[in-house]
């Protein structure tokens, strides 16, 4: 058994020590005592506790996966959150300070992937455990939106029924303004006289759409979420911001940084989570890779009153980014690409006349290496905000301006 220090926390939110040892669930400079394997202590022992550290606000934390910072005072969690921004932009040579933090409350993530498991007694739903690949029940979950935790009795039904005792049945929930949207995936398949049951029973649980192994088995009536002045019926599956908090915080700082703009491109742009409230303030050309996504965001904008002109291209701008030539008639452009960052596009933007970007993006790694392209090209970085969508884990959602 070995005594330590924590000197730091690493990206995904682990104590780090000496050697490396990577120690779970610790804050710098707490001492911990355990067993090391390889460079991992799996059950440290607290010595001398930090001052930032609390109890834990959720009753399952201590093996629940979902989370890993809720042993840490909030404050500590948000100047950390600012710190992983600001040391991945400096590992690029650039030096600048985080401006504002915006922390989404608890109990506000619409959406999450939940996971059945068929037992001898009947199902467990939730999350998997800490490191291990057991269902954790979580009826107590401080992250999901109350109408996902109502939900878990009627997933646990649909386990019982539909999973198979040694594979797992994967739910992904979104609360939408007019109920929820289910997609089921990994159950058994469903005849015709199990459907007209399926859609019987979620439909008396608020769940207005129910796709089961990739195909629509029942639809009340489609699920919608407000877009600016505009209500989107999202495909099943799309991607979306996690809480409405953390997309009203991200909608908020591009509107304010796109002001005097007639003409904005927005890349990346989904199902028009940002194009529908740009489009208030300016035209906007929406370029998104998956079709069905711009297509719903195109229904939404002809649906809606009030907004500038919206053009959609459904374009993958991993393969094909917009071209210098192409992108000159835009005043401003926006990106929110994945994990992955934008970096073929960057490059193209850096040899176009845009003189102004308006950068989201969810991986501060990336981020930090499509800022030092832009910033080399010339433009500097003018703002700097961070959105904690995922409050208590070690996930940083970026938004930035640069300017040339």
């Amino acid at each position: 058994m070995a005594e330590v220090t924590i000197e730091r926390l690493g990206h995904k939110g682990d104590g780090i020590a000496a050697g490396p040892i990577f120690v779970p669930r610790t804050l710098p400079g707490e001492v911990v005592k355990g067993d090391i394997d390889g460079q991992l202590m799996p059950k440290p022992a607290i010595q001398t506790p930090s001052d930032h550290r609390i109890k834990a606000p959720c009753s399952h934390y201590n093996s629940c996966g979902g989370c890993s910072l809720q042993h840490a005072h909030d404050d500590f969690v948000s100047n950390w959150k600012k710190e992983v921004v600001q040391s991945a932009l400096a590992s690029r040579g650039i030096e600048r300070a985080v401006d504002a933090i915006h922390t989404s409350p608890a109990q506000s993530r619409r959406r999450a992937k939940l996971t059945g498991k068929r037992t001898k007694s009947g199902a467990l739903v939730g999350f998997h455990g800490r490191a291990s690949h057991t269902v954790l029940a979580v009826p107590n979950c401080k992250i999901l939106h109350p109408d996902l935790l109502s939900l878990i009795p009627v997933l646990e039904q649909l386990t019982v029924e539909y999973g198979s005792r040694k594979g797992e049945v994967e739910f992904t929930a979104t609360v939408t303004n007019t109920g929820i949207d289910l997609d089921v995936a990994g159950a058994k398949p469903a005849g015709p006289q199990e459907q007209a049951a399926l859609a019987q029973l979620t439909v008396r649980h608020g769940v207005v759409r129910l796709t089961w192994n990739g195909e629509l088995l029942a639809m009340e009536t489609p699920p919608q979420l407000t877009m600016g002045k505009a209500a989107v019926s999202p495909p099943s599956g799309a991607f979306l911001q996690a809480t409405e908090h953390g997309q009203l915080a991200l909608e908020a700082f591009i509107i304010n940084n796109i002001v005097g703009a007639a003409k904005v491109a927005d890349l990346f742009a989904g199902c028009g989570t940002f194009s529908l409230p740009m489009a208030a303030h300016a035209a906007v050309h929406a370029v998104e890779g998956e079709a069905d996504m711009i297509d719903a965001l195109a229904k939404g904008w002809r649906m809606a009153s009030g907004l500038h002109s919206v053009t959609t291209e459904a374009r993958d701008l991993f393969r094909r980014p917009l071209m210098p030539d192409e992108l000159r008639k835009f005043d401003v452009v926006v990106l929110d690409p994945p994990r992955a960052g934008a970096e073929a596009q960057v490059q193209e933007i850096i040899e176009s006349e845009v003189r102004k970007v308006v950068m989201i993006s969810c991986s501060p790694v990336t981020f930090a290496r499509d800022v030092e392209t832009l910033t080399k090209a010339g433009f500097s970085l003018e703002k700097l905000e961070v959105v904690d969508q995922f409050r208590w884990s070690h996930h940083v959602e970026v938004a930035s301006v640069l300017t040339r």
